[in-house]
């Protein structure tokens, strides 16, 4: 008797820890077990894979399609995966090229035009330029060919990573004032009015310093901005940090995301969900997700 009742507490137990410890999928992420304030390596063997280096990743309001890029050869492309009939499809490619570059991909607030950045020339034959930022738009079910963002948006040297509040304003990276070749981008925005771009701003000294800022992603509240930073005393070659804005329209000077999220190599391509609830951004090859308490607790 005493044997039974031992074979059933150790079932008990089991099947407690089990309980305890399973953690549900969420369709709405490729049937993923979210993550908390730990992050984890994001859809692994699915999107994040051993072979290849995956950044820039973005979702549609609805989470029915995903968007991301892969760098395979030292060369950029961006695919989508949609979810149809019950289940996630395979990546399909949807930007690619055998010469040129197309990665940073992320969509506008009404998700209509998918914009990225791009080292092909604007009449898109002949030798690679500088990056410029790109978008293309659905029409009739398809894919327009690719539009340049315009002069308002663009230099003559690099534009990187973009982002949008919900009333339309970019944020978006740039070297344009990078001189002496010193890798110095910093972080401007645009305002979108009756369609149009106006000239870009760069950010506050509270962002920028005379360092590497670039990637950034800003809340559609605009509330908040992350970015990837490179900074003395930082942890790898680029670090992620958090600015607030203030009541006054002001940001409140940056900080560092910590060693929870930074590593010692590159972590970049922040990026928030529609939901708020996770941020997800590239670091060792991969693509990764975290709870957004990150950020909160830092606030």
């Amino acid at each position: 008797m005493k044997k039974i009742k031992y074979i059933i507490s150790v079932i008990g137990f089991l099947f407690y820890s089990i309980q305890i410890n399973a953690q549900p999928t969420d369709i709405r992420y490729l049937n993923e077990s979210p993550p908390g304030t730990t992050p984890k390596v994001f859809a692994p063997g699915k999107v994040s894979t051993e072979n290849e280096f995956e950044f820039g990743a973005v979702f549609s309001n609805d989470n029915n399609t995903f968007y991301y890029g892969v760098e395979i050869n030292g060369k950029a492309e961006t695919r989508m995966m949609k979810f149809e009939n019950g289940s996630w499809n395979q990546p399909v490619k949807i930007l690619f090229h055998e010469v040129y570059n197309y990665n940073d991909p992320f969509l506008t607030p009404d998700n209509k035009k998918l914009f990225f950045i791009s080292d092909r020339p604007l009449t898109g034959i002949g030798p690679k330029k500088d990056y410029d930022i790109w978008f293309i738009e659905q029409q009739d079910g398809k894919w327009s060919e690719p539009k340049n963002a315009g002069k308002n948006i663009n230099s003559s040297k690099n534009e990187y990573y973009i982002s949008f509040t919900k009333t339309g304003k970019i944020y978006f990276s740039s070297n344009r004032e990078d001189h002496e070749n010193k890798n110095n981008y910093d972080i401007y925005s645009s305002e979108l009015k009756n369609g149009e771009f106006q000239p870009s701003i760069k950010s506050s000294p509270q962002i920028n310093t005379a360092f590497y800022e670039a990637d950034v992603f800003v809340a559609p509240d605009e509330s908040y901005i992350v970015f990837a930073a490179n900074r003395p005393g930082g942890l790898g070659s680029g670090d992620l940090y958090v600015s607030f804005r203030k009541q006054d329209g002001t940001w409140t000077s940056s900080k560092s995301l910590g060693n929870a999220i930074n590593t010692e190599t590159d972590d970049f391509c922040p990026y928030v969900t529609a939901d708020g609830s996770y941020l997800f951004y590239a670091s060792r090859g991969d693509i990764y997700w975290v709870s957004t308490d990150v950020i909160k607790k830092l606030r």
